[in-house]
């Protein structure tokens, strides 16, 4: 009997493929190089792709489907919803040995993500929202960091995204600066309200950030690309020209600030 709702859909497909990750990282799992400098993969991220698409395209059998694995389905141009698929975001934490990287799970209605699912399957952690009814953790709700101001606050964030030539007038803001490895954590993490604010000034891909964005904006946040734009999904072109998330004010406060 197919599950009653796209988050349960996507709760369960996450900790199937947990348990997979689990296996892999426990003994190991074969890595390389993708073309075009597009960072590492491994056996583990093909695995548990895999998984994710029989199990995701059975339970619904009508939707697209976008993965940063591959291949790209033409049909999710057409198709009124679709699956957005990180199967392992930060797959450069899970070659080191380290336990902070995660499932992204996403359904995305027309250009907005309707239910999202963060899993870290090394701590058990499972973020889930769905539009309209609120951001989980492991069934607790979850609320931003309310804060109006940039300076002071704490910041998931590369080192690079604060030199001089990204800010206004060369004014670069003074925070207390961290970073993890898995863009699908950090914005997470912002939901949590366990850090006031992420920000990437590189491009991103809707893989990685679908799930966390509406995980965000359920927990009373804003999330935007640089320069202050919606961020719309399943898009021919599945980029962003990078992202800012926060609580309103202070989110205002930063793209402000921003060149």
């Amino acid at each position: 009997m197919p599950a009653a709702d796209d988050l349960t859909v996507l709760i369960e497909a996450a900790r199937e493929a947990g348990e997979i990750l689990r296996g892999c990282f426990t003994k190991g799992s074969k890595a390389w190089e993708k073309p075009d400098a597009a960072g590492p993969v491994t056996e583990a991220d093909l695995a548990a792709n895999a998984a994710l698409h029989a199990r995701l395209t059975a339970a619904r059998p009508g939707y697209g489907w976008l993965s940063e694995e591959g291949p790209e389905d033409p049909a999710r141009h057409v198709a009124s919803r679709a699956f957005v698929v990180d199967p392992l975001d930060g797959t450069r934490a899970f070659i080191e040995g380290d336990h902070s990287w995660a499932i992204a799970l996403a359904v995305v209605d027309g250009p907005r993500v309707s239910a999202g699912v963060v899993y870290l399957p090394m701590r058990d952690m499972l973020y889930a929202a769905a539009r309209g009814q609120g951001a989980t953790r492991n069934g607790a709700a979850l609320s931003v960091r309310s804060r109006d101001v940039l300076d002071g606050a704490t910041v998931l964030s590369s080192r690079t995204n604060f030199e001089a030539w990204h800010w206004r007038e060369a004014h670069v803001p003074q925070v207390r600066r961290q970073f993890r490895s898995s863009l699908a954590y950090r914005l997470s993490l912002v939901a949590e309200g366990r850090y006031d604010a992420m920000l990437r000034l590189r491009p991103a891909r809707e893989w990685d950030v679908a799930a966390g964005s509406l995980l965000v904006e359920e927990a009373g946040g804003r999330i935007t690309d640089r320069k202050g734009a919606a961020l719309h999904f399943n898009q021919p072109d599945p980029l962003f020209n990078g992202l800012v998330a926060a609580a309103p004010s202070l989110q205002a406060d930063i793209l402000s600030r921003l060149v």
